[in-house]
């Protein structure tokens, strides 16, 4: 991996006003001055990194001294220049410009590269709006990517910048920090989630005609992109949590458990919306199937109480010679009292078995 000695010749400066959201040099876990320009903070970063090179992504004893640069949504000539500058492998660079990757941790030589997905629920329109933000991370520097994430990164920095105890592990500190937060928002997530799934629950079986079935498959596609984004992170921090990964510090260990313990909690809340979801389109099915099913015994007894009445209407409308009831003074009424009484009667016994 080439360090941070590479030479500063590289217009890392120009490298987009509006990509580069800040660039700042921390040692021993404080920051150093406030928005440093990026060659300057790249030759103060090397300075410190040659006075105090920590050992195999441990931190020292003193702390680290590393640059910290975040950018969002760099062009491919942004990001190439300070990928020049850092020595990034080519393949993650890529996955940095173009996005749409899963969350994913990848070492190259002693650069880490970290993908994690950005989660915010917007109750109003009940769709989760997904991000990206790729890491790098060497010995001495942190590079952050951003596309379209609602991360607030520059809070992030600030919190962590209001606990140099944490800070001074150098850049795996930065990773768990921004993970944390990731699954912080997964958390928050959740829980819009869950109250619209308890709503859909709600009504399914409110007894009202409503088919629910749009509103439950909008949501269960939310869930399933959500669930993209949330499962895959398992894998990653689950080798953070163990502290097995070169490039960063063991020590930092301790946090990554508290990060996969609340993450594998979402990942179970995740899988259950799915399940539930599927149960609230199969009620709701059912639902609709048993009151169309209701809707025809309700119009095949109406029908059979017609079809009587037309029966005895049909008989006497045929006026054949040889019909004694036609000459009967009460024939006429004797007709429409078989044609409601027989009526009535088929509507008490459709009545009592809940036909009507």
């Amino acid at each position: 991996m080439a360090t941070l000695g590479a030479s500063s010749a590289t217009p890392t400066a120009d490298a987009g006003p509006g990509s580069i959201v800040d660039c700042a040099l921390y040692e021993d876990g404080v920051r150093r001055g406030g928005r440093v320009p990026l060659p300057v903070a790249l030759e103060s970063a090397r300075e410190a990194a040659a006075r105090r090179p920590p050992p195999s992504g441990a931190a020292p004893e003193g702390g680290h001294s590393f640059v910290w640069i975040m950018l969002d949504e760099p062009s491919e000539e942004d990001l190439e220049r300070v990928a020049e500058e850092f020595g990034l492998h080519p393949l993650a660079v890529e996955d940095a410009v173009h996005a749409h990757e899963r969350p994913k941790l990848e070492t190259y030589g002693d650069v880490v590269f970290a993908v994690l997905k950005t989660a915010r629920y917007v109750d109003s329109d009940e769709v989760i709006e997904m991000g990206e933000l790729m890491m790098f991370l060497g010995s001495d520097f942190v590079i952050m990517v951003s596309h379209h994430s609602a991360l607030p990164l520059e809070q992030i920095r600030d919190d962590l910048e209001q606990n140099p105890k944490i800070l001074r592990h150098g850049p795996a500190a930065v990773l768990y920090a921004v993970t944390d937060r990731v699954v912080d928002d997964y958390v928050d997530a959740c829980e819009g989630v869950e109250n619209d799934v308890e709503e859909i629950e709600a009504e399914v079986f409110s007894g009202d005609r409503t088919n629910r079935a749009e509103r439950i498959y909008k949501l269960k596609r939310e869930v399933l992109d959500f669930r993209r984004a949330v499962v895959p992170l398992v894998q990653p921090v689950e080798r953070l949590a163990k502290g097995e990964l070169r490039g960063v510090d063991p020590k930092t260990a301790t946090y990554f458990r508290d990060v996969r313990d609340h993450l594998l909690r979402t990942t179970e809340q995740v899988e259950g919306f799915n399940q539930l979801l599927d149960g609230a389109l199969d009620a709701n099915m059912a639902n609709v199937t048993l009151r169309q099913n209701e809707d025809m015994r309700k119009i095949a007894a109406w029908a059979a109480v017609l079809a009587w009445m037309t029966m005895i209407a049909g008989i006497y409308g045929m006026n054949f010679e040889y019909m004694p009831e036609l000459d009967w003074l009460i024939g006429y009424p004797l007709a429409l009292a078989a044609m409601f009484g027989g009526a009535l009667v088929l509507i008490w016994i459709f009545r009592k078995r809940g036909w009507l």
